[in-house]
């Protein structure tokens, strides 16, 4: 039995003497027809790749203007140390608004949100998704990573616009663009806002080279004031359940100083509750020392300073407001109060499009700085006009100069070649105002600047060019 097909018998044929010409014209045919083939795929391709790439085959064939405008912010939202998710919450919000109102030049935007973790693996898998999805700039964000977030967007050309200014790198990176002064402006107007009422100042701050210039900045900023003051530097651990044994320390060195002399900036972010709570606990109390509120009985002895960020109005109400530890301190900023009338639209844009998103708090650095960066944004989109909206040209707007506005929120903004105005040290800083507040009646406000004080409002510049943004041997 066979398994395959049956044989199929066959009469044999004899050549013919035609055949080879046959077969010679048929082969010529069949190449003449192939190269035409060819030809045919090799200009249908050219035609595409000019309209994919829109080289002006046919005018309007690309789609640049239906693509949306992708930017992301990122923070760190989950973590032991400080936390930051009203700025993603704040670019959320801006998000719907915006393109509830037409989005920007026409043009739909499309934020994406990361969570940094406060560590380097994290933070620069933030950066590559920036990458990855063709984000035009990262906004309104806040990294202590500096060098894992930084390398993948300067890589791809990513501008790195409002960030929250928490490291140095910030202000001297050319793919930084900063709007406001960071954390070395609000230590400098710190020491400036408690020259005239200390000497000494012990100032306790993170660990860490991020902070290693903060004892010069104080420095810097009680001198320009007019003071003398001594500044104690005490690093502490970034995120530490009890500080009992630092305060103890704070104690200890302020006890030689008049009482009425005897001052501490604490600038540890969240953790600036737990140190103040810690030195609550051994403190004498006294009442209030600033002498401009009525809050009397919890407060320490001792006059406490400290920046927007680690303290904020939320803070001030959950610790007992006019009867707690905060009353009559000194606080640093760099924007108006929450009260002032200009956060008039952010806070509408909270109400309407957060839809009551409990991290979202008005009085907050990081979200205002969110806003303010977003604000920065739309206005440097709008001035490409119809032109295509890239990494780029978004960079190359901001490198020529774009002029800024923010409904006087800051000074108008920009970051081009004018070194007349680029700050000795940290060359990429574009704003150096700062703002003097207080805790009085358990709100923090304007500071009155009644003679002997700074005033609301202050300018940082000659106190950031004094001391090298490396610091200064001892």
């Amino acid at each position: 039995m066979t398994t395959g097909p049956l044989p199929i018998r066959t009469r044999p044929r004899r050549a013919s003497a035609r055949r080879p010409a046959l077969r010679a014209a048929f082969r010529a045919a069949s190449r003449r027809a192939a190269s035409r083939a060819v030809s045919r795929a090799a200009l249908l391709a050219a035609v595409g790749g000019l309209l994919v790439s829109g080289c002006g085959v046919l005018p309007g064939g690309g789609d640049d203007d239906d693509r949306p405008v992708t930017v992301m912010t990122w923070a760190p939202l989950h973590t032991t140390g400080t936390n930051a998710p009203g700025m993603t919450a704040m670019a959320r919000a801006y998000e719907r608004w915006v393109n509830s109102q037409g989005g920007i030049g026409g043009r739909k935007l499309r934020v994406l949100v990361c969570d940094e973790g406060n560590e380097s693996v994290a933070a620069a898998e933030c950066a590559r998704r920036a990458v990855r999805e063709k984000a035009v700039a990262v906004v309104g964000s806040y990294s202590e990573q500096d060098a894992a977030i930084f390398s993948p967007i300067s890589l791809a050309g990513i501008p790195y616009l409002g960030g929250y200014g928490i490291t140095q790198e910030e202000f001297v990176n050319p793919d930084s663009y900063p709007v406001n002064g960071g954390l070395p402006a609000l230590v400098a107007a710190e020491g400036a806002q408690l020259a005239p009422h200390c000497d000494p100042v012990v100032l306790v701050r993170p660990e860490g080279i991020t902070a290693d210039t903060w004892p010069d900045l104080l420095r810097a900023g009680l001198r320009g004031a007019g003071g003398t003051a001594e500044v104690v530097d005490l690093p502490v651990p970034a995120a530490s359940s009890d500080y009992t044994p630092q305060a103890e320390q704070v104690l200890g060195r302020l006890a030689p100083a008049p009482a009425a002399r005897r001052c501490v900036s604490v600038a540890l972010g969240d953790s600036t509750a737990v140190f103040v709570d810690s030195f609550r606990r051994v403190a004498p109390s006294g009442g209030a020392v600033a002498g401009a509120g009525t809050g009397t009985g919890a407060a320490p002895a001792v006059r406490i300073g400290s920046v927007l960020g680690s303290v904020s109005q939320r803070l001030v109400d959950r610790s007992g407001g006019a009867s707690g530890p905060y009353e009559g301190a000194a606080v640093a900023g760099w924007y108006p109060p929450a009260s002032d009338p200009r956060w008039a639209q952010m806070k509408k844009v909270i109400t309407r499009h957060a839809f009551g998103d409990n991290a979202i708090d008005p009085a907050d650095a990081g979200v205002q700085t969110t806003w303010i960066a977003y604000t920065a944004l739309r206005r440097v989109v709008e001035s490409l006009g119809e032109g295509p909206v890239t990494a780029r040209t978004v960079r190359d707007a901001l490198d020529k100069g774009t002029k800024v506005t923010t409904g006087g929120l800051t000074p108008t903004l920009s970051w081009g070649d004018d070194y007349a105005r680029s700050v000795i040290g940290y060359p990429r800083t574009a704003n150096t105002r700062v703002t003097h507040l207080e805790v009085r009646d358990g709100r923090l406000v304007a500071a009155k600047g009644a003679g002997d004080g700074p005033g609301a409002t202050g300018d940082v510049r000659e106190a950031l060019e004094s001391e090298p943004a490396g610091g200064r041997e001892e």
